[in-house]
């Protein structure tokens, strides 16, 4: 008796879910992902064995460097308030447009002298704008003082969260340029913040 023959019928696999779910996935990183911004100054930082995850808010960054300081704060709506305040310490009146374009400066580097300047300019010229630092004299004149201290009542009001900071530092800077900004938090009494580093490779 002969055998009979079953036809061979082709596999074929919808993708079409697949493909969805891929397409929402990307989607999903495109939105959540926070953009890296350039460093106003090259920073090498000092090397560590361990490894902290530094927050993504509630947090001023101090970055000190080539005798320079610079300083940001996370979030835009705490750029926003945090722009007003210093405006009144000042006596400087900001338009709500220079708040919109501070909201979105990460870190700056210019005395308040320079600072409508610098908001008026585009991102390229930012890149090229030579920022001579915001001053820290302790005796004269110590701008970064009033910045701290209106950043964490800004945070304190808006968040209700005690404002966190980091110093990010030069590993080739001498120790006295750092000791002006820990001075500066330790009048504040502010004595626990982190210090940024890098991992050290094995």
């Amino acid at each position: 008796m002969a055998r009979i023959k079953v036809p061979r019928k082709s596999t074929a696999l919808d993708m079409t879910a697949m493909c969805d779910v891929a397409f929402l996935l990307l989607t999903f990183f495109i939105m959540t992902a926070k953009l890296r911004t350039d460093d106003p100054l090259h920073i090498d930082t000092p090397f560590a064995t361990q490894v902290q995850v530094v927050p993504d808010e509630n947090l001023a960054t101090i970055e000190v460097g080539k005798n320079k300081v610079f300083f940001g704060i996370e979030g835009t709506d705490v750029r926003k308030a945090l722009l007003e305040e210093m405006g009144k310490q000042y006596k400087i009146q900001f338009t709500p447009e220079e708040e919109a374009r501070f909201a979105v400066i990460p870190t700056f580097g210019v005395p308040m002298n320079q600072l409508r300047q610098y908001i008026a300019l585009n991102d390229e010229q930012r890149k090229t704008f030579n920022q001579s630092g915001i001053p820290v004299d302790t005796t004269t004149n110590n701008e970064l003082s009033t910045w701290i201290y209106q950043a964490r009542l800004v945070q304190k009001n808006l968040k209700n969260q005690e404002l966190r900071i980091a110093i990010k530092g030069d590993s080739r800077d001498m120790y006295p340029e750092y000791k002006k900004v820990v001075d500066v938090l330790q009048r504040q009494a502010v004595n626990k913040f982190v210090l940024m580093t890098q991992l050290k490779g094995k």
